[in-house]
C-alpha cells in the first residue's frame, strides 16, 4: 500500500533539496534509518536528507537547540493511542516552533534474514508499541518468545549486522530494504487505519504567507474558576475555530493548576487572528506552538 504525502509547496521542497544536496540541511530523527521518522524526513523533505540520529525526544531536542540539526521530524499523535503529550512539553518548553506536519499511515511487517520462514522464527523483537500493535498476528504463533527493544529499525539493522537466524523484527518496509531482509508477513498490523501525525520542528519562527495557514497548536493557563474553559471553548466556536484536540496538563510548580494544549483547523485567518487576539486577554497565560498548513488527509 501505498504512504499518502503531503510536501511543501513546491518552492519551499526545490530550496530544501538544494540545501540538502549542498549539505546544509540536516534533520534531527528519533530512531535509525529505517524507522517511521525516517520515512517521513524523506517524504517531507527529500528523499536522500541528511539525518541526524537521535535515541530520544530528548536527544532529538537537544540536536536542535545545539545548533547539530536545522530541523526535526517528531511524532506527535496516533490515531489509536492519541496524543503523545510529553513532546508538546517539550516543544513548549524548550520554545521550539511547528512549522509544519505530516500524516504516515503505519504499516507493522515481519521480517527476518533472506530463505527463512515463520516456522524457523524463534523470537519476535521489536518497540512495545509495534508489538501491541500487532498482537492478533503474534497470537496465531503462540511458541515464539516476543522481546521488547528500544527501536524497530535498529533491531532490523541488528539481525542484519549480526546476521542473527531465528530472530524476526517487527518494523517498516524501508527498514527490510535498509537492511537486506526478507518480508515473511507484510501488513501485520491489527488495525489497518493507524495513522501517525507528525511535526515537524525549528528552534526558530519560520515566516509562512498568512493566505496558506489554516491550522495552529497553542498553549493556555486559566484562573481556576468555574466556567473558564467554557468561555474560552465559546470563543473559539464564534470565531468559526475547529478544535481538533484538547489536552490538559498538570502544572508541577502549581497544585491543582492545569495547562491546555489545543489544536485548531480555521478557513480564513483573520478567524484565528481574532480568537488569538481575544484568547491573549482572557487567558492567565497564551502561547502560540505553531501555525502552518493543515495537511490531514
Amino acid at each position: 500500500m501505498s504512504v499518502q504525502t503531503q510536501n511543501p509547496t513546491e518552492a519551499t521542497a526545490s530550496s530544501l533539496e538544494s540545501q540538502c544536496l549542498s549539505g546544509g540541511v540536516r534533520i534531527a530523527i528519533q530512531g535509525i534509518k529505517g524507522s517511521f521518522h525516517h520515512q517521513v524526513a524523506q517524504d517531507y523533505f527529500y528523499q536522500n536528507v541528511e539525518v541526524d540520529e537521535c535515541l530520544s525526544f530528548e536527544e532529538l531536542v537537544a540536536s536542535l537547540m545545539t545548533g547539530k540539526s536545522d530541523q526535526a521530524v517528531m511524532a506527535i499523535e496516533n490515531s489509536i493511542a492519541g496524543p503523545i503529550i510529553p513532546n508538546y512539553a517539550l516543544i513548549d518548553k524548550n520554545n521550539l516552533h511547528i512549522i509544519g506536519e505530516h500524516y504516515l499511515d503505519i504499516h507493522q511487517n515481519l521480517m527476518a534474514l533472506k530463505g527463512q520462514k515463520i516456522e524457523d522464527i524463534l523470537e519476535v523483537h521489536s518497540h512495545p508499541m509495534a508489538l501491541l500493535q500487532c498482537m492478533e498476528f503474534l497470537k496465531k504463533y503462540p511458541n515464539i518468545k516476543l522481546v521488547e527493544d528500544k527501536d524497530t529499525a535498529e533491531t532490523a539493522r541488528r539481525i542484519h549486522e549480526k546476521q542473527l537466524k531465528g530472530i524476526a523484527a517487527i518494523a517498516s518496509k524501508t527498514a527490510s530494504e535498509l537492511y537486506d531482509l526478507e518480508i515473511l508477513a507484510p501488513e501485520i498490523q491489527t488495525i489497518n487505519n493507524n495513522m501517525t501525525r507528525f511535526v515537524i520542528i525549528k528552534k526558530e519562527k519560520e515566516f509562512t504567507d498568512e493566505n496558506e495557514i489554516n491550522r495552529a497548536s497553542i498553549k493556555f493557563e486559566l484562573d481556576h474558576k468555574r466556567g473558564s474553559l467554557a468561555a474560552v471553548l465559546n470563543v473559539m466556536s464564534d470565531c468559526k475555530l475547529n478544535l481538533t484536540k484538547i489536552q490538559s496538563l498538570p502544572k508541577i510548580e502549581t497544585p491543582w493548576k492545569y495547562s491546555f494544549f489545543v489544536d485548531v483547523t480555521f478557513e480564513k485567518y483573520e478567524d484565528y487572528a481574532k480568537a488569538k487576539a481575544l484568547l491573549t486577554i482572557m487567558a492567565e497565560y497564551f502561547k502560540v506552538l505553531g501555525e502552518y498548513k493543515n495537511t490531514r488527509p
